[in-house]
C-alpha cells in the first residue's frame, strides 16, 4: 500500500509542475524578463545539475578540472559535441594516469 501511495505521490506531484505554467501564462508573453527567465532556465538548471558531477566523478580534482578546462576550450571553439566528449574524457584520463 505505501508503493501505490508513494506512486501516486509522484504522479501527482509531477503533473502539477508539467500542468502549472498552463493555467498561469493563458495569455503570450510579453515580458523581455519573463521571456528571457523562461528562456534560460533549462540551461541553468541543467548547469546546476552538471557542474558538480563533473567536479567529483573521476575521484581526483586534478583530473575533474583539467578535463572541465579542455571542455570549455573546446565549447568555446563551437566543436561537436562527440569531440568535446572524447576530448573531456581523454584529458581527465591521461592527468590522472600520469599524476
Amino acid at each position: 500500500m505505501n508503493t501505490i501511495l508513494l506512486i501516486a505521490l509522484m504522479a501527482l506531484t509531477t503533473y502539477l509542475v508539467r500542468m502549472i505554467p498552463f493555467t498561469m501564462f493563458r495569455k503570450k508573453v510579453t515580458s523581455p524578463f519573463l521571456k528571457s527567465l523562461l528562456y534560460y532556465m533549462p540551461y541553468a538548471i541543467l548547469s546546476a545539475m552538471t557542474f558538480p558531477s563533473i567536479l567529483y566523478t573521476t575521484g581526483d580534482k586534478a583530473s575533474a578540472i583539467a578535463g572541465l578546462l579542455i571542455g570549455l576550450l573546446l565549447g568555446m571553439m563551437e566543436r561537436s559535441l562527440v569531440e568535446i566528449s572524447l576530448a573531456t574524457s581523454i584529458t581527465a584520463l591521461i592527468v590522472w594516469y600520469f599524476f
